[in-house]
């Protein structure tokens, strides 16, 4: 597996890492990174498999977490803070758990160490049934998809992932490698073991990803955690709540440096 990671880095300061989340990128997290640009240096990373990052076979998250690893290695100066949303924190919390790169902090972002049912098998399906041939814009791909992904903003989230290309439109996330590892992807299949990193456990209050029993399972493999939760959000937090995550992380970091 490459570690040829696609990143882009903004402002100055110790640094910071942002993991993007399934069928994210690096873009869907420039409001985060340029709130804490003018405090911190901020590396926001394509994971593999997803943006312009190369495609791998292989997405568990250990594999993963020797992509980031090498990253970090090659890439970010000193000892990074960490901020994962959903895949992302779980490939954050397998570093912490299987690596000895030293590590500032982690903020995760509307997940715990756990295994869910959430499948997200039916979107890459659908996704996967598109004609891309027969397709000649965004908005035509849209209006393909309404049948099964009723919900626009999903929709158009997921849409991101289409690009135009001299061949016509094709997908920057790896549809088959995603529809093939989905249970390792909802699952946490990691060896038994905690982290003393400190860590920061923000969730949206209308989630269930963060629930009683994970907040269990979150102490037990990370027993310096924090847990926050922010109202009026759900998974995405960190689009529906940008300021309240900026916050919370300003504080989290603070709290670091006493």
């Amino acid at each position: 597996m490459s570690s040829a990671l696609s990143f882009t880095v903004t402002g100055s300061g110790s640094p910071v890492l942002i993991l993007h989340g399934l069928f994210g990128s690096a873009v869907n997290w420039r409001r985060i990174a340029d709130g804490l640009s003018g405090r911190w240096q901020i590396f926001c990373v394509d994971l593999p498999n997803h943006g312009d990052s190369p495609w791998t076979d292989d997405m568990a998250y250990p594999a993963q977490a020797e992509v980031l690893a090498e990253f970090i290695s090659a890439e970010v100066p000193d000892s990074p803070i960490v901020i994962g949303h959903s895949m992302g924190g779980k490939v954050a919390m397998t570093l912490a758990l299987q690596h000895r790169i030293p590590l500032g902090g982690l903020v995760l972002v509307d997940i715990a160490p756990t295994a869910y049912p959430h499948s997200h098998t039916p979107l890459v399906e659908a996704m996967k049934k598109l004609d891309l041939s027969a397709i000649q814009s965004r908005r035509d791909a849209e209006t393909r998809l309404e049948q099964d992904i009723p919900e626009k903003a999903l929709r158009q989230f997921l849409l991101q992932n289409l690009r135009s290309t001299s061949a016509g439109l094709s997908w920057r996330i790896n549809l088959d490698v995603i529809h093939r590892q989905m249970e390792a992807l909802t699952g946490f299949d990691i060896a038994p073991g905690h982290s003393d990193v400190p860590s920061l456990f923000i969730y949206g209050a209308q989630s269930d990803y963060v629930t009683p029993q994970a907040a269990s399972a979150i102490v037990k493999r990370f027993p310096k955690a924090r847990l926050l939760a922010v109202e009026e959000a759900g998974h995405w937090l960190h689009a529906q709540k940008p300021d309240a995550l900026i916050e919370a992380f300003q504080k989290f970091a603070d709290s670091l440096l006493t």
